[in-house]
């Protein structure tokens, strides 16, 4: 286990294989933590290892990471973060793989820093149709089991936190401008239900410039044909 400490934040991270770093952001919801990964149908830590240099991260407040709690903390901390990282890794350029609310987060770190990620995986992203109500549950869910560990959070705080994370539209953490004018290359692995609206995904792929999506990845049927454009995808776009 390594711990990178950013002020009062504590972010568990952890550093598999050799090669040209790719970063990765869990699945989970508010509960993304790397061991997740382990639990889906392609996993990129036992897919990846033999040829990148992949990092894990658990965002602050999941798994073994751990953050005070604010009403002003909103997708750009998470954003801080993840960047905050790389930059202790000495990290200047990466692939960034991202599934289900990695998807805002991918999306947020190529608003805030397109320079330093090479390409972009979304498996699935959390969008908003018609779904709020269902994302804020899972909000309010986390945020209920965590606030009697942050006695410097108000019910208020937690309210605006929750707020600013799940009362967006879209993608939530970009606009669809942000989006068409992303220039980074971009593998969307389409969802396809209440969490992970087709329709969020299909959007994406439409409005990015360099986006492919790929409509069928997850049944056991497609998985050695989704490792494949997964692994091909990434070869296009590494550095020689």
């Amino acid at each position: 286990m390594a711990i990178f400490e950013r002020g009062s934040v504590r972010l568990h991270y952890e550093i598999e294989g050799d090669g040209f770093p790719v970063l990765l952001i869990a699945p989970g919801g508010m509960r993304s933590s790397n061991d997740i990964w382990n639990r889906m149908p392609w996993n990129p830590r036992a897919a990846l290892r033999d040829h990148y240099r992949i990092i894990g991260m658990d965002q602050r407040n999941a798994g073994a990471s751990t953050a005070p709690v604010s009403g002003a903390d909103d997708w750009t901390t998470y954003t801080g973060d993840q960047l905050a990282l790389l930059d202790h890794l000495n990290i200047d350029r990466c692939h960034v793989i991202g599934m289900c609310i990695g998807g805002p987060y991918e999306m947020g770190l190529l608003r805030a820093a397109p320079e330093r990620f090479c390409s972009a995986v979304l498996l699935q992203p959390v969008g908003i149709d018609g779904n709020t109500a269902i994302l804020r549950e899972m909000f309010d869910a986390w945020a209920t089991e965590l606030a009697p560990l942050h006695p410097e959070a108000t019910a208020s705080d937690w309210s605006d936190f929750g707020d600013h994370m799940f009362n967006g539209e879209f993608l939530l953490s970009v606009t669809r401008e942000d989006v068409a004018a992303c220039r980074t290359p971009l593998l969307v692995l389409m969802g396809d239900d209440q969490f992970h609206p087709q329709s969020t995904s299909r959007e994406i792929a439409a409005l990015a410039p360099h986006a492919t999506l790929v409509e069928h990845w997850k049944d056991d049927e497609f998985l050695a044909a989704t490792d494949a454009t997964i692994k091909g995808f990434l070869t296009e776009h590494t550095p020689a």
